[in-house]
């Protein structure tokens, strides 16, 4: 285990925790949730799934507002097995055992939802009420072929939206076969013409604003992250651990509690003390004194929300106390580039701008660039649909009430004076966008953690 250090000599521990791990300046205990309030969000994440409720909500409540900002009436997905649409769970076609349409018509202020069944799976979905209306497709017919008679004699639309001619990945479900299939029952059924158009624009405005109960659940899983993150660090022993041992340590925090990567896994979580390395696998380098190191970790919650935290820490030299000042100039300016984010996060402000407002303060500091965005929409997966903050094409789109990101606090510089090699602090944080701003989802780090490399 590490020795207690601290500043001057001085020793601050939190409840047990941080007692092997030098604090800064000041104490972490406010940007770290206690140990108690993680095992009761673990025990939570232990109980039923509330996801089948939170989507009966998000149709309900979010859907109408979606398709009415794409100006769309009717939305058709279609589900079959094994490799299913990327929005399979979240319209309740995720059990497709065969192929399946669903098909979302806005009439007013609210949506109706009816699925073209296979009868092998139409039984259970009147049970479960996940669709106002269940229509039985026999054994050897097509879902598809029903669906497009049924739109022909009853509805008699001119355009219809699927999960097509996009270049979002969970916007674009719709197969090569089973478009030319919907394409040609259209023209078999119809008198008119059917323009099928790209639901993209439904699926952003519908997944980019989450409900006040995910926004809670994922507040709970960035505790989970931070703690894990913090608890991590009481592990290095400079000179024997390396960047493997430290995502192991965190491998095995998910193990445990039964959840998930919230990216792939090999990247997940992502450990570095050396030179930038970006999205990539933690490596066995030796952690040394000297270092800065970077956890860039996050989990899945009842195998539907995820969370994108960074946390950062240096690795006292023998006879240090603190990190030395070109350490601090980093890490207290990239703190300055994150604040000024997080104060440009408001609704209706572009994710360019947030952007923007950051590298104005990397410049000004003598920051070198960097490649990445500020931040990324997150939820459903780590770089979830919504506006980016960023240079990327969704950058032009405007943050919303509801909207759930990560976001980081750059300051980058030359690695060990090679200029061909950079380290960056990146600390990220997530929040939600609320009516007066930004909202964080758990205590940012505001204080670099200190390993001491005392015997």
């Amino acid at each position: 285990m590490l020795k207690k250090a601290g500043k001057s000599g001085r020793i601050l521990a939190l409840a047990g925790l941080f007692s092997m791990v030098a604090i800064s300046s000041h104490s972490l205990a406010n940007e770290v949730p206690s140990a108690s309030q993680v095992n009761e969000y673990l025990d939570y994440f232990k109980t039923t799934s509330p996801w089948p409720e939170v989507r009966k909500q998000r149709v309900e409540k979010l859907l109408p507002q979606a398709m009415a900002k794409a100006e769309q009436d009717l939305w058709l997905v279609v589900c079959r097995e094994n490799d299913n649409d990327p929005l399979a769970k979240h319209v309740g076609c995720e059990n497709a055992g065969g192929t399946a349409v669903i098909l979302f018509a806005k009439q007013g202020e609210s949506v109706s939802s009816t699925i073209f069944s296979p009868v092998s799976e139409s039984t259970a979905l009147k049970e479960l009420k996940t669709f106002d209306k269940v229509i039985d497709v026999d054994k050897g017919d097509s879902a598809i072929k029903h669906t497009a008679k049924y739109l022909s004699t009853s509805l008699k639309p001119s355009s219809i939206a699927v999960n097509s001619f996009t270049d979002n990945p969970q916007a674009d479900g719709l197969s090569h076969t089973q478009y030319l299939e919907l394409s040609k029952a259209l023209k078999s059924y119809s008198k008119q013409a059917v323009e099928l158009v790209s639901a993209e624009n439904i699926i952003y405005h519908w997944l980019a604003r989450k409900l006040p109960v995910e926004v809670e659940i994922m507040a709970k899983a960035a505790a989970v992250t931070s703690r894990w993150e913090y608890e991590a660090y009481q592990q290095v022993i400079p000179g024997v651990t390396t960047d493997k041992d430290v995502a192991d340590f965190l491998d095995n925090k998910i193990a445990e509690a039964g959840l998930q990567d919230a990216w792939s896994p090999s990247q997940n979580p992502a450990v570095n003390s050396g030179p930038d390395r970006g999205h990539s696998h933690p490596t066995n380098r030796v952690i040394q004194p000297g270092d800065v190191i970077q956890i860039d970790f996050g989990i899945k919650v009842f195998d539907q929300w995820v969370t994108d935290v960074q946390r950062f820490a240096y690795v006292l030299k023998p006879g240090e106390t603190e990190a030395p000042a070109d350490i601090k100039y980093a890490w207290q300016n990239a703190l300055k580039g994150g604040k000024a984010a997080f104060d440009a996060m408001k609704p209706g402000v572009s994710g360019e701008s947030v952007n923007k407002a950051q590298k104005e303060i990397m410049k000004r500091v003598g920051s070198l660039p960097v490649i990445w965005s500020t931040g990324h929409p997150v939820g459903y997966v780590a770089h979830d649909t919504g506006p980016n903050l960023g240079v990327r094409s969704a950058s032009e789109k405007a943050l919303d009430v509801g909207m759930t990101f990560s976001f980081d606090g750059f300051y980058s510089w030359p690695y060990k004076a090679d200029a061909s090699l950079t380290k960056t602090i990146s600390v990220e944080e997530m929040v939600v966008i609320e009516p007066s701003g930004a909202r964080f989802l758990t205590p940012p780090q505001k204080e670099l953690v200190l390993i001491s490399s005392q015997k």
